[in-house]
């Protein structure tokens, strides 16, 4: 241990002379936390949030000016370059320390690997509520496909039920012109999850804005436009109950659901467009990864 200690002392005295520029990672570590100039650091490129609200950066902005950074940035040092860092948590501080004409922030140096450093950057953006639902959606939806998490995983890492993050990535499968109504607050998650198992969705997204429906209102909206595109004689020969078990399972599911009825027994269809819509529907099954056969 002793030993240990002593090499990386060295290698840190080493960097002072000057030998290697790698080197002053042995400083960082040394230190809990230091002031370093705000050219000197960078967005992460795990940060989840793609959108910084000009009223509340303005807002944080006099605050700084007035008080300095209260709270130091989490960074990690840049793989290849030896006096930059990578902010893992505290964009917006940063952003806004240069706003108020600050050269320096307090930083706090962590050794962190890409998935540590998602993993810390989404967790502290949802847990201060500034992502979008989409944003959110996106973010977790790296963590599965980029470092293979399961959901049950990120319910417990982020103190989520793992139905809300099933829900939440369920509004990745619609198109990207809903998906920036949400962004932009002037739909909200629960709308359009109930534009998910639409045909047209986008018809139906101007039509809720241009009426300014609100969540249930949307919900009969959905649920007359996919009455009117199933035949009547097929509705009407279906008992109520299992009417209702098709809504339900349509519902949960985020894809078209039908129960044919044969007899005691019967077969359940459900209907996807995308392999990436089976696979969410094989990973639930299975409670984790799966990936279809092209």
């Amino acid at each position: 241990m002793a030993a240990d200690e002593a090499k990386r002392l060295g290698r840190g005295l080493s960097a002072l002379l000057g030998d290697e520029a790698e080197d002053y990672a042995s400083l960082d570590r040394l230190r809990l936390s230091k002031m370093v100039p705000v050219e000197f650091l960078q967005p992460g490129k795990s940060q989840p949030r793609k959108r910084f609200d000009t009223e509340s950066n303005a807002a944080l902005t006099d605050s700084i000016r007035e008080k300095g950074v209260l709270q130091p940035l989490l960074v990690r040092r840049h793989p290849k370059q030896a006096n930059v860092y990578e902010i893992v948590a505290g964009e917006r501080r940063w952003r806004a320390a240069q706003q108020a004409s600050l050269r320096e922030v307090p930083v706090v140096i962590k050794e962190l690997s890409d998935s540590e450093a998602l993993e810390i950057a989404l967790i502290e953006n949802i847990q201060r509520e500034d992502l979008t639902p989409i944003e959110e959606a996106a973010g977790y939806q790296r963590l599965i496909d980029e470092f293979k998490h399961t959901q049950e995983a990120l319910a417990q890492a982020v103190g989520k039920s793992r139905s809300h993050i099933a829900n939440l990535l369920r509004l990745l499968t619609l198109p990207e012109s809903i998906r920036e109504m949400v962004n932009d607050g002037v739909l909200s998650a629960g709308h359009a999850r109930a534009l998910i198992t639409v045909d047209a969705p986008e018809a139906l997204a101007k039509k809720i804005v241009r009426r300014g429906l609100n969540v249930r209102q949307t919900e009969r909206l959905v649920r007359k436009a996919q009455n009117t595109t199933t035949l009547p004689t097929t509705r009407a020969e279906k008992d109520p109950n299992t009417v209702a078990l098709e809504e339900n399972l349509t519902q949960l599911l985020g894809l078209k659901v039908l129960i044919e009825t044969r007899g005691e027994g019967g077969a359940l269809k459900i209907s996807y467009k995308t392999l990436d819509q089976l696979d969410g529907i094989l990973q639930r099954l299975t409670h984790g990864p799966h990936r279809a056969a092209d």
